[in-house]
């Protein structure tokens, strides 16, 4: 009998899935888009992704626990679930990759100026594959590893409170931003994660599906205090008009960080988010697998894994500048969130359907 994930397990795996990349742009993404308390629009994007997770419980709920793959297979005929596999198998593993890509430039830019981003890449790419093939349970025991050797990183924000203004807000609300709609996505995007939450029922502890559930709700909200701390920081530390014309605002702040034994400093914390973006990556990686599996079932694992991962990382090859990569990531995005709530809600009118034609699961 396979070992199952514990509640903990579970609200860290969803946690640090969430946690990646988006975060050093958030900041500058709330003041650019919405301006003035940007940082409040984070609000109701935990509402509505709260929202999302209450659909996936209810998929969990009606499906009595099963995998989403065999709820849908029972109504729906391959010839239509085939395709649709290849379109979750392909949006799933290059948003991840992108979200690797990203990273690797990012670090070029910072410390490596002169080095091949792909060799960095690369290396990404042995690390998940390594991850991959453990199993989803090895997997959430090195997360939670991970998420203990980042998350003091989050006491750092104590360190700018002698810097922080309470003047830098003003008493307008979403005042000088523009292009809200697109905004709106795009901060949203920082929320995405949880949705793969919905692959994780097989997994789940029957016996604690409240606590499970209950989990993902924990994580979520938890990644909602940190991302409200830290916007709230780098509006009263900058300033909503200084932050629209940083780049990368949240390092900016670490750079503020100075250690008389050590220099640039934020390039060693740099570091540090490889953890959380590896594991945003390797979910996703396990995402298409799962998908890809149910077409071939028959191929081994690591066969599979190195068809996925040497396929994305060809395909990692065509954007070559950061600009490039944004733009994969935000069109990746709004496919990613379309699947994050158009999943749930097709299987709950498929478990419905089911329901009503007198089928039983017990």
């Amino acid at each position: 009998m396979p070992e199952k994930l514990s509640p903990f397990h579970i609200a860290v795996l969803v946690y640090m899935t969430q946690s990646g990349i988006v975060i050093f742009t958030l900041p500058r993404s709330l003041a650019d888009y919405f301006g003035t308390n940007g940082w409040l629009v984070l609000i109701p994007c935990l509402l509505l992704s709260s929202f999302n997770i209450y659909l996936i419980t209810l998929v969990f709920r009606l499906g009595k626990g099963r995998s989403i793959f065999e709820i849908m297979e029972q109504s729906v005929s391959k010839a239509i679930l085939y395709p649709f596999y290849l379109g979750l198998t392909a949006v799933w593993l290059v948003f991840g990759c992108m979200i690797g890509k990203k990273y690797v430039l990012l670090f070029q830019m910072l410390a490596f100026p002169t080095t091949n981003p792909m060799l960095f890449k690369l290396a990404i790419d042995v690390l998940a594959f390594m991850m991959l093939i453990k199993g989803i349970y090895r997997m959430s025991n090195a997360v939670t590893l991970f998420f203990w050797m980042t998350i003091w990183m989050f006491g750092l924000l104590l360190w700018f409170f002698p810097s922080f203004r309470w003047a830098r807000f003003t008493p307008f609300l979403l005042h000088g931003g523009h292009d809200q709609v697109k905004g709106a996505v795009e901060v949203y995007a920082a929320y995405l994660g949880y949705e793969l939450s919905i692959l994780l029922f097989p997994y789940m502890n029957k016996s604690k599906s409240k606590k499970s559930m209950a989990a993902i709700y924990a994580a979520n909200a938890f990644l909602s205090f940190v991302y409200i701390c830290l916007s709230l920081i780098c509006f009263g530390f900058f300033g909503p008009g200084q932050l629209k014309k940083l780049l990368y605002p949240v390092l900016d702040l670490l750079a503020y960080i100075q250690l008389p034994f050590i220099e640039r400093l934020e390039n060693l914390l740099y570091g540090f988010f490889l953890f959380l973006v590896l594991v945003t990556v390797v979910m996703y990686w396990w995402a298409a697998q799962l998908s890809i599996q149910r077409i071939i079932p028959k191929v081994k694992t690591p066969v599979l894994l190195v068809f996925l991962l040497g396929s994305s990382y060809c395909v990692s090859f065509i954007p070559k500048t950061l600009d490039e990569v944004n733009v994969w990531i935000t069109n990746l995005g709004y496919a990613v969130t379309g699947i994050a709530f158009g999943l749930p809600m097709l299987l709950i009118m498929i478990l419905l359907i089911q329901r009503k034609g007198g089928i039983s699961h017990a």
